[in-house]
Protein backbone atom coordinates (compact mmCIF):
# COMPACT_ATOMS: atom_id res chain seq x y z
CA UNK A 1 0.00 0.00 0.00
CA UNK A 2 1.31 3.53 -1.08
CA UNK A 3 1.25 6.34 1.59
CA UNK A 4 1.33 10.00 1.30
CA UNK A 5 2.43 11.18 4.76
CA UNK A 6 3.24 14.69 3.55
CA UNK A 7 -0.78 14.91 2.00
CA UNK A 8 -2.24 13.27 5.00
CA UNK A 9 0.12 15.43 7.65
CA UNK A 10 -0.97 19.04 5.38
CA UNK A 11 -4.77 17.86 5.35
CA UNK A 12 -4.51 17.39 9.20
CA UNK A 13 -2.73 20.59 9.55
CA UNK A 14 -5.36 22.32 7.08
CA UNK A 15 -8.55 21.16 9.36
CA UNK A 16 -6.97 22.41 12.49
CA UNK A 17 -6.27 25.74 10.94
CA UNK A 18 -9.81 26.38 9.81
CA UNK A 19 -11.45 28.92 12.51
CA UNK A 20 -13.54 27.40 15.15
CA UNK A 21 -17.37 28.07 14.92
CA UNK A 22 -18.96 29.31 17.61
CA UNK A 23 -21.63 27.27 19.16
CA UNK A 24 -25.10 28.21 19.66
CA UNK A 25 -24.98 28.77 23.51
CA UNK A 26 -26.44 26.75 25.83
CA UNK A 27 -30.01 29.09 27.34
CA UNK A 28 -32.25 28.34 29.98
CA UNK A 29 -35.37 30.72 30.68
CA UNK A 30 -37.67 30.72 34.10
CA UNK A 31 -41.37 30.25 32.43
CA UNK A 32 -43.35 29.45 29.49
CA UNK A 33 -43.80 32.48 28.64
CA UNK A 34 -39.85 33.77 28.07
CA UNK A 35 -39.28 30.46 26.77
CA UNK A 36 -41.36 31.45 23.93
CA UNK A 37 -39.63 34.62 23.30
CA UNK A 38 -36.39 32.88 23.12
CA UNK A 39 -37.23 30.28 21.12
CA UNK A 40 -38.50 33.10 18.35
CA UNK A 41 -35.14 33.94 18.73
CA UNK A 42 -33.54 31.18 18.04
CA UNK A 43 -35.40 29.77 15.58
CA UNK A 44 -34.11 26.44 14.62
CA UNK A 45 -30.55 27.17 16.09
CA UNK A 46 -31.46 25.77 19.19
CA UNK A 47 -34.08 25.71 21.55
CA UNK A 48 -34.28 26.86 25.48
CA UNK A 49 -34.66 24.94 28.78
CA UNK A 50 -37.57 26.01 30.73
CA UNK A 51 -37.27 25.54 34.31
CA UNK A 52 -41.06 25.67 35.25
CA UNK A 53 -42.56 22.52 33.92
CA UNK A 54 -46.46 22.29 33.13
CA UNK A 55 -48.61 22.83 36.05
CA UNK A 56 -46.06 24.44 38.46
CA UNK A 57 -46.60 27.86 40.31
CA UNK A 58 -43.68 30.44 39.16
CA UNK A 59 -43.86 32.34 42.31
CA UNK A 60 -43.19 28.97 44.75
CA UNK A 61 -41.36 26.67 42.78
CA UNK A 62 -38.51 24.06 43.55
CA UNK A 63 -35.80 22.93 41.22
CA UNK A 64 -35.39 19.46 40.62
CA UNK A 65 -31.85 18.44 40.92
CA UNK A 66 -31.66 18.17 36.94
CA UNK A 67 -32.45 21.47 36.69
CA UNK A 68 -30.30 22.62 38.48
CA UNK A 69 -27.60 21.11 37.09
CA UNK A 70 -28.94 22.29 33.84
CA UNK A 71 -28.88 26.27 35.20
CA UNK A 72 -25.02 25.57 36.45
CA UNK A 73 -24.58 24.45 32.45
CA UNK A 74 -26.03 27.45 31.49
CA UNK A 75 -23.95 29.69 29.42
CA UNK A 76 -27.24 32.39 29.14
CA UNK A 77 -29.86 32.58 31.70
CA UNK A 78 -33.21 34.68 30.45
CA UNK A 79 -36.12 35.65 32.82
CA UNK A 80 -37.90 38.33 34.00
CA UNK A 81 -36.59 38.53 37.63
CA UNK A 82 -36.38 37.40 41.21
CA UNK A 83 -39.87 39.65 41.69
CA UNK A 84 -41.82 37.19 39.80
CA UNK A 85 -39.39 33.69 40.79
CA UNK A 86 -37.57 34.28 43.64
CA UNK A 87 -36.16 30.30 44.37
CA UNK A 88 -34.43 31.54 40.97
CA UNK A 89 -32.67 34.67 42.22
CA UNK A 90 -29.37 32.33 44.37
CA UNK A 91 -29.16 30.19 41.20
CA UNK A 92 -28.97 33.34 39.16
CA UNK A 93 -26.20 35.00 41.69
CA UNK A 94 -24.14 31.50 40.98
CA UNK A 95 -23.99 30.93 37.19
CA UNK A 96 -20.48 29.19 36.30
CA UNK A 97 -17.96 31.94 35.45
CA UNK A 98 -18.58 33.28 31.96
CA UNK A 99 -22.23 33.07 31.96
CA UNK A 100 -24.55 35.86 31.64
CA UNK A 101 -28.14 36.58 33.10
CA UNK A 102 -30.41 38.62 30.99
CA UNK A 103 -33.12 40.10 33.52
CA UNK A 104 -35.82 41.27 31.42
CA UNK A 105 -37.17 43.43 34.13
CA UNK A 106 -34.54 45.23 34.78
CA UNK A 107 -33.83 46.60 30.90
CA UNK A 108 -34.54 50.08 30.65
CA UNK A 109 -36.68 50.04 27.43
CA UNK A 110 -39.35 47.92 29.66
CA UNK A 111 -42.21 49.61 30.49
CA UNK A 112 -42.61 48.95 34.44
CA UNK A 113 -46.08 48.89 36.68
CA UNK A 114 -45.93 49.40 40.16
CA UNK A 115 -48.64 48.05 42.29
CA UNK A 116 -50.34 50.80 44.17
CA UNK A 117 -49.95 49.17 47.90
CA UNK A 118 -53.49 48.78 48.73
CA UNK A 119 -54.72 46.33 46.11
CA UNK A 120 -51.55 44.79 45.20
CA UNK A 121 -48.69 42.24 46.05
CA UNK A 122 -45.29 41.49 45.48
CA UNK A 123 -43.21 38.17 45.13
CA UNK A 124 -40.59 38.22 46.91
CA UNK A 125 -41.85 36.28 49.72
CA UNK A 126 -43.94 38.56 51.89
CA UNK A 127 -47.60 37.56 51.83
CA UNK A 128 -51.39 37.56 53.81
CA UNK A 129 -50.50 35.41 56.45
CA UNK A 130 -53.15 33.15 56.59
CA UNK A 131 -54.61 32.50 60.41
CA UNK A 132 -53.21 36.09 61.80
CA UNK A 133 -56.99 37.63 60.85
CA UNK A 134 -55.08 40.42 59.08
CA UNK A 135 -54.37 41.00 55.21
CA UNK A 136 -51.01 43.19 54.33
CA UNK A 137 -50.96 44.55 51.01
CA UNK A 138 -47.48 45.37 49.55
CA UNK A 139 -46.11 47.29 46.81
CA UNK A 140 -43.37 47.36 44.39
CA UNK A 141 -42.95 46.44 41.00
CA UNK A 142 -45.59 44.34 39.29
CA UNK A 143 -43.23 40.95 37.47
CA UNK A 144 -45.89 40.50 35.30
CA UNK A 145 -44.37 42.29 32.13
CA UNK A 146 -44.63 40.25 29.38
CA UNK A 147 -48.73 41.28 29.05
CA UNK A 148 -47.89 44.07 28.08
CA UNK A 149 -46.87 43.07 23.73
CA UNK A 150 -44.86 46.25 24.09
CA UNK A 151 -42.69 44.55 25.99
CA UNK A 152 -43.15 41.19 24.65
CA UNK A 153 -41.46 42.88 21.28
CA UNK A 154 -38.22 45.18 23.13
CA UNK A 155 -37.64 41.81 25.03
CA UNK A 156 -36.97 40.14 21.45
CA UNK A 157 -34.06 42.92 20.80
CA UNK A 158 -32.77 42.64 24.18
CA UNK A 159 -32.78 38.80 23.81
CA UNK A 160 -31.03 38.79 20.41
CA UNK A 161 -28.92 40.54 21.64
CA UNK A 162 -27.26 38.55 24.27
CA UNK A 163 -27.56 35.61 22.44
CA UNK A 164 -25.46 37.46 19.68
CA UNK A 165 -22.82 38.25 22.39
CA UNK A 166 -22.27 34.70 23.02
CA UNK A 167 -22.64 33.89 19.34
CA UNK A 168 -21.22 36.07 17.24
CA UNK A 169 -21.91 33.82 14.01
CA UNK A 170 -25.47 33.97 14.55
CA UNK A 171 -25.67 37.24 15.14
CA UNK A 172 -27.48 38.02 11.91
CA UNK A 173 -30.28 35.10 11.89
CA UNK A 174 -30.81 36.38 15.68
CA UNK A 175 -31.45 39.82 14.75
CA UNK A 176 -33.89 38.93 11.91
CA UNK A 177 -35.64 36.36 14.13
CA UNK A 178 -36.31 39.06 16.56
CA UNK A 179 -37.49 41.90 14.11
CA UNK A 180 -39.98 38.67 12.19
CA UNK A 181 -41.49 38.22 15.71
CA UNK A 182 -41.91 41.70 16.66
CA UNK A 183 -43.79 42.76 13.47
CA UNK A 184 -46.19 39.43 13.98
CA UNK A 185 -46.87 40.68 18.27
CA UNK A 186 -47.35 43.95 16.24
CA UNK A 187 -49.98 42.31 14.19
CA UNK A 188 -51.69 40.13 16.97
CA UNK A 189 -51.56 43.11 19.04
CA UNK A 190 -53.78 45.60 16.56
CA UNK A 191 -55.81 41.88 16.30
CA UNK A 192 -56.43 42.33 19.99
CA UNK A 193 -57.18 45.99 20.22
CA UNK A 194 -59.71 45.17 17.33
CA UNK A 195 -61.51 42.53 19.09
CA UNK A 196 -61.43 43.80 22.95
CA UNK A 197 -64.21 46.43 22.21
CA UNK A 198 -66.91 44.58 23.81
CA UNK A 199 -64.94 44.41 27.07
CA UNK A 200 -64.01 47.98 27.63
CA UNK A 201 -65.92 50.18 30.10
CA UNK A 202 -66.90 46.94 32.34
CA UNK A 203 -65.25 45.85 35.76
CA UNK A 204 -64.16 42.44 36.35
CA UNK A 205 -62.35 39.74 39.21
CA UNK A 206 -59.53 37.99 39.34
CA UNK A 207 -57.56 35.65 41.41
CA UNK A 208 -54.84 37.85 42.18
CA UNK A 209 -53.22 41.12 40.80
CA UNK A 210 -51.36 39.81 37.86
CA UNK A 211 -53.49 41.69 34.88
CA UNK A 212 -52.28 45.11 34.55
CA UNK A 213 -50.21 45.28 32.47
CA UNK A 214 -52.82 43.67 29.83
CA UNK A 215 -55.89 46.15 30.99
CA UNK A 216 -53.47 49.18 30.89
CA UNK A 217 -52.15 48.37 27.61
CA UNK A 218 -55.68 47.85 25.79
CA UNK A 219 -57.52 50.32 27.73
CA UNK A 220 -59.63 48.20 30.18
CA UNK A 221 -60.67 48.71 33.23
CA UNK A 222 -58.69 47.58 36.64
CA UNK A 223 -59.42 44.09 37.33
CA UNK A 224 -60.31 43.56 41.11
CA UNK A 225 -58.26 41.20 42.79
CA UNK A 226 -59.32 38.67 45.55
CA UNK A 227 -56.22 37.47 46.94
CA UNK A 228 -53.40 40.33 47.69
CA UNK A 229 -50.56 37.49 47.18
CA UNK A 230 -50.31 34.41 45.51
CA UNK A 231 -49.53 31.62 48.28
CA UNK A 232 -52.10 33.46 50.65
CA UNK A 233 -55.66 32.80 52.09
CA UNK A 234 -57.53 36.16 52.34
CA UNK A 235 -58.85 36.48 55.82
CA UNK A 236 -62.86 37.22 56.01
CA UNK A 237 -62.56 40.63 56.12
CA UNK A 238 -60.73 40.67 52.80
CA UNK A 239 -63.50 38.60 51.38
CA UNK A 240 -66.24 41.05 52.64
CA UNK A 241 -64.14 44.13 51.25
CA UNK A 242 -64.12 42.88 47.94
CA UNK A 243 -67.86 41.72 48.07
CA UNK A 244 -68.84 45.21 48.76
CA UNK A 245 -66.24 46.53 45.63
CA UNK A 246 -67.95 43.84 43.36
CA UNK A 247 -71.17 45.63 43.90
CA UNK A 248 -70.25 49.11 44.09
CA UNK A 249 -68.41 48.63 41.15
CA UNK A 250 -70.79 46.56 39.11
CA UNK A 251 -68.46 44.25 38.46
CA UNK A 252 -70.41 41.65 35.37
CA UNK A 253 -67.45 38.69 35.43
CA UNK A 254 -64.98 36.80 37.65
CA UNK A 255 -62.26 34.76 36.42
CA UNK A 256 -61.09 32.28 37.95
CA UNK A 257 -56.53 31.51 37.55
CA UNK A 258 -55.29 28.46 35.94
CA UNK A 259 -53.95 25.88 38.58
CA UNK A 260 -55.28 28.12 41.34
CA UNK A 261 -58.46 26.98 43.26
CA UNK A 262 -61.43 28.73 42.09
CA UNK A 263 -63.24 28.26 45.65
CA UNK A 264 -62.34 31.84 46.15
CA UNK A 265 -63.95 33.06 43.28
CA UNK A 266 -67.12 31.31 43.56
CA UNK A 267 -66.57 32.66 47.61
CA UNK A 268 -66.32 36.52 46.22
CA UNK A 269 -69.54 35.84 43.49
CA UNK A 270 -71.98 33.27 45.46
CA UNK A 271 -75.61 35.11 45.37
CA UNK A 272 -74.32 38.01 43.15
CA UNK A 273 -75.45 38.11 39.09
CA UNK A 274 -71.76 38.29 38.35
CA UNK A 275 -71.24 35.48 35.44
CA UNK A 276 -68.05 33.28 36.15
CA UNK A 277 -65.68 33.28 32.99
CA UNK A 278 -63.17 30.76 31.94
CA UNK A 279 -60.06 30.72 33.97
CA UNK A 280 -57.32 33.23 32.93
CA UNK A 281 -53.79 31.79 32.18
CA UNK A 282 -50.96 34.29 32.47
CA UNK A 283 -47.81 32.27 32.11
CA UNK A 284 -49.10 30.16 29.88
CA UNK A 285 -48.81 27.05 32.21
CA UNK A 286 -52.01 25.18 30.55
CA UNK A 287 -50.50 25.13 27.08
CA UNK A 288 -48.17 23.48 24.86
CA UNK A 289 -44.39 25.57 25.48
CA UNK A 290 -43.16 26.86 22.22
CA UNK A 291 -42.57 29.29 19.83
CA UNK A 292 -46.37 30.32 19.61
CA UNK A 293 -47.07 30.23 22.76
CA UNK A 294 -46.76 34.21 23.71
CA UNK A 295 -49.24 34.79 21.26
CA UNK A 296 -51.56 31.48 22.52
CA UNK A 297 -51.23 33.50 26.21
CA UNK A 298 -52.05 37.13 24.40
CA UNK A 299 -54.98 35.57 22.32
CA UNK A 300 -56.12 33.33 24.87
CA UNK A 301 -56.33 36.06 27.57
CA UNK A 302 -58.62 38.63 24.89
CA UNK A 303 -60.38 35.98 23.98
CA UNK A 304 -61.85 34.22 27.44
CA UNK A 305 -62.21 38.34 28.47
CA UNK A 306 -64.45 38.82 26.21
CA UNK A 307 -66.56 36.16 26.19
CA UNK A 308 -67.47 36.83 29.32
CA UNK A 309 -67.78 40.70 29.37
CA UNK A 310 -69.40 40.99 26.38
CA UNK A 311 -72.29 39.27 26.95
CA UNK A 312 -74.99 41.71 27.17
Amino acid sequence: MIRYPSLLLAAALGATALPARAEVPRVVTDIPAIGSLVQQVMGDLGAPEVLLEAGGDPHHYQLRPSQARSLQDAELLIWVGPALTPWLERGASALPKGSRSLTLLDRPETHRRDYDGGNGHDHSGAHDHAGDGHDHPHSGTDPHAWLDPANGQAWLQAIAAALSERDPDHAAAYAANAEKAAAEIAALDGELKAGLGPAQGKRFVVFHDAYGYFTGHYGLEPAIPVSLGDASTPSAARLRAIREEIAEQGAVCAFPEANHDPKLIAAVTEGSPVRQGAPLDPEGRGSQSGAALYGVILRGMAQTLTDCLGQG
